[in-house]
């Protein structure tokens, strides 16, 4: 069994902001899979899906971005998934728009969501796709920047990275992180 969680705020209010890109890239994913039934589990929505053969459970988490981990942590311990069969995919201010970057591990980067997740998973050697959102804009808080709505440019470059997103995460599911790094990074 392998896990991917996509990261981001639930409820209408966020849907479509930039900090949202994680759920987004998930959705993606499940409508690849045949937008399969989800239920309630471990604080967010759950599915279980099969992607090139593998079976994998995508995880949205409900609890707001910053709490994340917790939702992780329970699939996580219930279905006994090492941390190499996870990947978190969530939302970087610090790269442009049209960017994804896949990585093994290292520090959550300023990304709360993604901080705790390592932390509550006690390992910063989590694979994560980061999907770019930035840079933040001049004049604004990081805060209000990624609760904000990309603009029509900025949006129609997301939708082309968050299919290269899917794609890098079907990609290691089939092969593992470092084949998708080497393709997709």
């Amino acid at each position: 069994m392998r896990l991917i969680a996509g990261l981001g705020n639930p409820g209408r209010a966020y849907e479509g902001t930039r900090h949202n890109v994680g759920f987004e890239a998930l959705e993606i994913l499940a409508r690849r899979c045949g937008s399969p039934v989800r239920r309630a589990r471990f604080q967010g929505e759950t599915a279980q899906v099969t992607i090139r053969g593998q079976s994998v459970l995508l995880v949205w988490p409900l609890t707001w971005m910053n709490l994340s981990g917790a939702s992780v942590l329970a699939a996580r311990d219930f279905y006994k998934i090492d941390h190499e069969d996870i990947l978190v995919l969530c939302d970087d201010f610090q790269l442009p728009v049209d960017t994804i970057r896949l990585r093994a591990g290292g520090s959550a980067g300023g990304q709360n969501g993604l901080s705790d997740v390592l932390a509550r998973l006690g390992s910063n050697d989590i694979p994560r796709l980061r999907i770019g959102i930035g840079p933040v804009a001049t004049g604004w808080k990081t805060a209000d920047f990624v609760l904000g709505r990309f603009s029509k440019a900025e949006r129609e470059a997301v939708n082309v990275a968050l299919e290269r997103a899917a794609d890098a995460a079907e990609e290691w599911v089939a092969v593992g992180i470092e084949a998708a790094m080497n393709r997709y990074n």
